[in-house]
């Protein structure tokens, strides 16, 4: 394969212009704990309590069909769409379908995640909305899932420290995806600079291990740690098909076999489309092109705020005035920015004042929308987070922290 031919795959196929309805998605990840204990509770282990046997049962009486998998469980396809299935540490997530209104996105996300809480929570299970685990140590988690895709990236990322392992075992987050649009470039730059304070609003990882993690997101932290090479901000330039090849190439190829971890771009002349297709999933940046936008900044946060998140992005990224405002609010995506807002959040009151802001544009975003695309009430749940927490400074990682004097502001 040549530069250019990978490139004109990223054209043509990830960062390829929208048509149609715009549509909006989520991926929603939850920590399996027991209620009691709170230890970390597996997929499958003969004569433990075990998630899968669980999450079969209530399948069974929602009409759910199970899908096979490699290496692991394949998950459970319910009939309003999408996916429920495992992380590697044994975190559940449930991939809704694209939608074309938050508020039916909503509809989706609540019909499944509150009936599969509420059976697990009657069977001894609590499904956890943080962004990391608050209560265990990385050694009492074990990787969950045998796929060679999640071995493999185990071994890497644990060869270069905790912070990888613990990622694919401890953590969750709520991901939102977006169509391109018909401007991908301007709808690129402007999420990327949108990062730090999607992580600083949605903070909800401040204890790790029993302590205080001395983070108000440990969870961006430990993305922070992980693989500077795979992760982190783009945006910064004017061509970003161009900007994300280079990211992808000077990757290391970590499931090519025989790679030794060489960036993929000294093994462009033996590889092929599905080794580069392959390539592009290990790649973590916090906004992720795969046909349509993937936002991956945020902690996951409980059911009852799903309608926050979805109102900022939406509001700011399928308005264009909106996200033409959004854009001149922001400028350059800053890589500084998105370490201090993963620490300190909104205590920092230049970061609180510049998300206040934002949810100034979001708000003249959906109403411009109107109430087909966001009803009135999932507006008011979206207001209600707002001026429970960016306004007054907090994030949902203050109220798993009432001391915030851990924490120094400097």
């Amino acid at each position: 394969m040549t530069a250019e031919l990978l490139e004109r795959d990223l054209r043509d196929r990830v960062f390829r212009p929208g048509s149609g309805p715009e549509r909006i998605g989520a991926e929603v990840e939850m920590l399996v704990l027991d209620a009691d204990t709170l230890a970390p509770v597996p997929i499958c282990a003969p004569g433990r309590v075990s998630s899968l046997p669980l999450l079969r049962r209530f399948a069974a009486r929602r009409g759910w069909r199970e899908a096979l998998g490699y290496g692991g469980p394949g998950g459970f396809l319910p009939p309003e769409g999408g996916v429920v299935s495992w992380e590697p540490g044994g975190q559940i997530e449930y991939s809704a379908p694209p939608c074309t209104s938050v508020t039916a996105l909503l509809g989706v996300l609540r019909g499944v995640v509150l009936p599969l809480r509420a059976w697990m929570a009657d069977h001894g299970l609590e499904l956890r909305s943080v962004g990391i685990d608050p209560t265990n140590h990385l050694a009492s988690t074990s990787l969950q899932l045998s796929a060679h895709r999640y071995v493999r990236m185990d071994e890497y990322l644990a060869a270069i420290g905790p912070a990888g392992p613990r990622m694919m075992r401890q953590t969750a987050s709520l991901q939102v995806n977006l169509d391109w649009g018909t401007d991908p470039d301007l709808r690129w730059r402007t999420l990327n600079a949108l990062a730090p304070y999607l992580t600083a609003i949605f903070a909800n990882s401040p204890d790790y291990a029993g302590e205080p993690a001395g983070h108000q997101s440990f969870r961006a932290h430990s993305w922070r740690e992980l693989d500077p090479l795979r992760t982190g901000i783009l945006g910064v330039e004017d061509d970003p098909v161009g900007e994300y090849l280079r990211f992808a190439l000077n990757a290391p190829a970590i499931l090519l076999d025989g790679a030794d971890d060489s960036p993929f771009h000294a093994l462009m002349g033996e590889a092929t489309q599905d080794h580069w297709w392959t390539h592009l999933t290990t790649l973590f940046p916090e906004v992720r092109p795969k046909g349509y936008v993937e936002v991956r900044s945020l902690d996951a946060v409980p059911p009852e705020w799903y309608a926050a998140p979805l109102a900022l992005l939406a509001g700011i990224a399928l308005h264009r005035a909106s996200l033409l405002d959004a854009a001149d609010l922001l400028r350059a995506p800053d890589a500084a920015l998105l370490v201090r807002a993963g620490q300190v959040g909104l205590r920092d009151p230049a970061i609180q004042q510049v998300a206040c802001d934002l949810w100034e544009i979001a708000f003249r975003g959906c109403s411009a929308l109107g109430e087909s695309f966001i009803a009135p009430s999932d507006l008011e749940q979206a207001r209600t987070f707002r001026d429970s927490y960016t306004c007054r400074g907090r994030s949902p990682a203050d109220d798993r922290q009432p001391t915030l004097s851990r924490l120094q502001v400097s």
